[in-house]
């Protein structure tokens, strides 16, 4: 299907790119609790912050599927720029925690990475920051596939959501022009 043809469809058919755009992030979000449930990996902090812009347009899609025709071109235009943002953000986190992963930059200190080397720190407050120390540290690659990590191609698909959002909002803005 050409890039022309989705387009017709897409304004045939209104509720079209919401539904499409509720089944990637409900797809992404099955892929992280699969790989979590199934295979065993345990999310670290940052991982965890990469599925909040998934809810965040799933809860936004599921108010726009049965509204999509009364919002009509501009409020579904709307609709994908403000998912083209939010998958933005998810780029961002997505981009910022595969850097931690590869040294580029140090991560958060909930990630794990604390000051332990604090010299005036009492053996008590040393004792509670370790336990506070998540068991999953965000600098750690637990799986990856020809040397992309999960947060890598979590950036991937987030950056791709973004330019297929970016694409449907000015689709829909051309309709009411």
């Amino acid at each position: 299907m050409s890039g022309r043809d989705l387009t017709r469809r897409l304004h045939e058919s209104p509720p079209l790119w919401p539904a499409l755009t509720l089944a990637a992030a409900a797809a992404m979000l099955g892929g992280a609790w699969g790989f979590q449930l199934i295979g065993g990996l345990q999310p670290c902090t940052l991982c965890l912050y990469q599925r909040w812009p998934y809810w965040i347009v799933i809860i936004i899609a599921v108010f726009a599927i049965p509204t999509a025709r009364q919002i009509g071109p501009r409020g579904l235009a709307l609709f994908a720029l403000i998912c083209a943002l939010v998958f933005a953000v998810g780029t961002g986190i997505a981009g910022f925690h595969t850097g931690v992963e590869q040294g580029w930059w140090k991560g958060l200190e909930a990630c794990g990475g604390g000051n332990l080397n604090d010299p005036n720190m009492s053996l008590a407050e040393l004792k509670a920051q370790l336990l506070a120390t998540p068991v999953v540290r965000c600098d750690e690659v637990p799986w990856s596939l020809f040397g992309i990590s999960l947060a890598g191609y979590n950036f991937l698909a987030s950056l791709a959501f973004t330019i297929a959002s970016l694409w449907a909002a000015l689709a829909f803005w051309r309709k009411t022009a």
